[in-house]
């Protein structure tokens, strides 16, 4: 179990935006403090696929955010894509842990080339480098030579590339439950406790433990 709870938690342009405030809630939910970092092409993802309009300053987004979630708005902050001086971007103040969620494959291959154009793309950077961990929840298909090339040099500098592929296996009814199955492996994987998703081979609410 990790003890620093703190975690940066990044939404880029792909779809899945369910995926991404699933996972927002329940970080919350788990007392976590995350470091939320929007793209503007996550604004318009939102927008299209859960009639979210984030607002346009960062408070204001973070105090939206806490409501949409039901948490205490303190344990929300949202940066700009160029506020350079926040902790995220400082290898020495940065949370461990970082997912980006859902990950778009524009901000795969810059991550991959290691460019630091904005602050997500810097975020991650800071946490290869510090030998953090970082989850990439892709999601894009086909994939091309060129995903799979930069999925593999991410993953051999030790990055967890997640792509958003929810299993059958427990007999999904609702959307819901689909996005919950790639949502319980993240936290499965940054070690978080999680019952939304029963394990294989166990009942709900067993634990292997």
């Amino acid at each position: 179990m990790q003890t620093d709870k703190r975690i940066t938690l990044a939404m880029t342009g792909a779809s899945g935006a369910p995926y991404g405030l699933r996972l927002l809630e329940l970080l919350t939910k788990a007392g976590y403090d995350i470091h939320l970092l929007i793209s503007s092409a996550a604004k318009v993802v939102l927008a299209t696929e859960e009639n979210l309009k984030v607002p346009a300053k960062a408070d204001n987004a973070a105090e939206f955010f806490a409501q949409h979630v039901g948490c205490d708005k303190e344990q929300i902050s949202v940066y700009g894509k160029d506020e350079w001086f926040s902790c995220v971007a400082s290898g020495s103040a940065a949370p461990r842990q970082m997912v980006i969620c859902p990950c778009s494959t524009g901000t795969l291959s810059a991550i991959a080339s290691g460019a630091c154009d904005n602050l997500i793309e810097r975020a991650a950077d800071v946490v290869i480098k510090e030998r953090g961990q970082l989850i990439m929840v892709t999601r894009e298909m086909p994939l091309s030579s060129i995903h799979l090339e930069n999925m593999l040099k991410l993953s051999n500098l030790g990055v967890t590339m997640m792509p958003a592929s929810p299993g059958f296996y427990h007999n999904p009814t609702k959307i819901g439950d689909l996005v919950d199955f790639v949502v319980a492996r993240i936290l499965d994987h940054l070690g978080i406790e999680q019952s939304i998703m029963a394990r294989w081979g166990y009942k709900p609410g067993q634990s292997p433990d």
